[in-house]
C-alpha cells in the first residue's frame, strides 16, 4: 500500500474481488458511513448509502450514528462534514477532487474584500473552504440560498459569494442588491445558449431545467431554475416527457432511475470537444478508490480545531434556519 502524495491510496485491487461487496463488507465491519453527491459516478451513487445534494449531505452529516464518514464528492464536501462531527473520522477516496468555485474565492482574498464593505453581512455558498465559511454570518446552498437571504431585513447590506451566477439569480428574485463576488463553476459556465436555443427547435415539447449556477441568459431559457434536488423533483412530478438539462451530467443517473419513461438530454456547452458536462474533480472519485480508502482509512480530513469552531455556527444556522423552513 502507498499513501500517494498526490492525494489519494495507490494500491492493487485484485480484479477477483467482487469489489461492491467488499465496499459493503468494509462499511459493516468499520461501521462506516457512504455520503454521494449526485454529481459523482453512477456507480458510486449505486453503492452510496445517502445520496443528495450540498444541504442534504451536510443534514446527514449532522445526524448520522455511524463512526466513519466517506464523502464521495469534492474537498469542500467532506471539510463541511468534518467541521459538523469534530469527533467522527472523515474521509474521502481523492483529496485532489477539489471545486472550481471554491478555488476562486481565497480566504485571504475575501477578507480583504470584506474590509471595503464595513457593516455587510457575509452569505457564503457552501462551495468554500473552511476558511472562507469562517468568516461568513451564515452557509447557503442552492436549495435554501432564496430563503436565507429573505430571511435578513430588506434593507440588509450583504456581501454574497463566490459564485456570482447564484448571486445574480437571488438577486433577481428577491429584489437585493447584494454584493457579489466573483468567481463561478466551471461546469455551469460551459453551457451554449446558441446550442440550448437549437436542441429546443429538436424538441419543441421540451422543458429546460437548469441550476442556478448557470449564466442568466440561459436561466432565462428555464422553465424551472433549482438546485439538482430541486431539478430531479420536478422532472419526477411533471408530467412532461422531454427535459433539456443544464447542470452537471451525474444527475440524469438518478433522473432516469426515477423516471425511465423519460428523456433527459444534457445541455450543450460552448466547447463540444471538452466532457464540459461533467466536473473533473468529482470524476476523481472511483470504486477503486472508494474501497482503499475503506480498507486503509485515508485520505483522512482534519480541520484546524479553532477554525473548524468558527466554520461551524454559519454552517449551523443554515441548518437551524432550513430545519425552520422545512428544507
Amino acid at each position: 500500500m502507498n499513501k500517494n502524495s498526490i492525494g489519494y491510496v495507490s494500491a492493487p485491487v485484485s480484479k477477483e474481488i467482487d469489489i461492491v461487496k467488499s465496499i459493503k463488507d468494509l462499511c459493516k465491519k468499520k461501521k462506516a458511513v457512504i455520503l454521494a453527491h449526485y454529481y459523482q459516478d453512477k456507480s458510486i451513487q449505486d453503492i452510496a448509502d445517502y445520496v443528495g445534494d450540498s444541504l442534504a449531505l451536510a443534514q446527514w452529516a449532522a445526524k448520522t450514528n455511524a463512526g466513519m464518514i466517506v464523502v464521495c464528492g469534492v474537498h469542500f464536501m467532506g471539510e463541511t462534514a468534518k467541521i459538523i462531527c469534530p469527533d467522527k473520522k472523515v474521509l474521502v477516496p481523492d483529496l485532489n477532487a477539489g471545486c472550481s468555485l471554491a478555488d476562486s474565492c481565497p480566504a485571504y482574498e475575501l477578507e480583504e474584500f470584506i474590509k471595503q464593505y464595513p457593516g455587510y453581512k457575509v452569505i457564503s455558498y457552501v462551495n468554500t473552504t473552511a476558511a472562507v465559511k469562517a468568516l461568513s454570518d451564515v452557509v447557503v446552498t442552492s436549495t435554501n440560498a432564496r430563503q436565507i437571504v429573505e430571511s435578513f431585513p430588506k434593507d440588509e447590506k450583504i456581501i454574497f459569494g463566490p459564485d456570482r451566477n447564484l448571486g445574480n439569480y437571488i438577486n433577481s428574485i428577491t429584489g437585493r442588491n447584494m454584493v457579489l463576488w466573483d468567481g463561478a463553476c466551471h461546469v455551469h459556465e460551459q453551457f451554449s445558449v446558441e446550442k440550448m436555443v437549437e436542441l429546443k427547435k429538436q424538441y419543441p415539447e421540451s422543458l429546460v431545467l437548469a441550476h442556478p449556477e448557470c449564466k442568466s441568459t440561459v436561466l432565462a431559457l428555464a422553465d424551472h431554475v433549482g438546485s439538482t434536488a430541486s431539478l430531479l423533483k420536478y422532472a419526477t412530478e411533471s408530467k412532461c416527457k422531454t427535459f433539456i438539462v443544464a447542470t452537471e451530467s451525474g444527475i440524469l443517473h438518478e433522473m432516469k432511475k426515477k423516471n425511465p419513461d423519460k428523456l433527459f438530454i444534457l445541455a450543450p456547452p460552448n466547447d463540444s470537444t471538452c466532457a464540459c458536462n461533467e466536473c473533473n474533480f468529482m470524476r476523481l472519485n472511483t470504486l477503486e478508490k472508494l474501497y482503499n480508502c475503506l480498507k486503509f482509512e485515508m485520505p483522512e480530513i482534519f480541520v484546524d480545531k479553532e477554525l473548524g469552531k468558527k466554520a461551524l455556527r454559519p454552517i449551523q444556522k443554515m441548518l437551524d434556519i432550513s430545519a425552520k423552513l422545512g428544507l
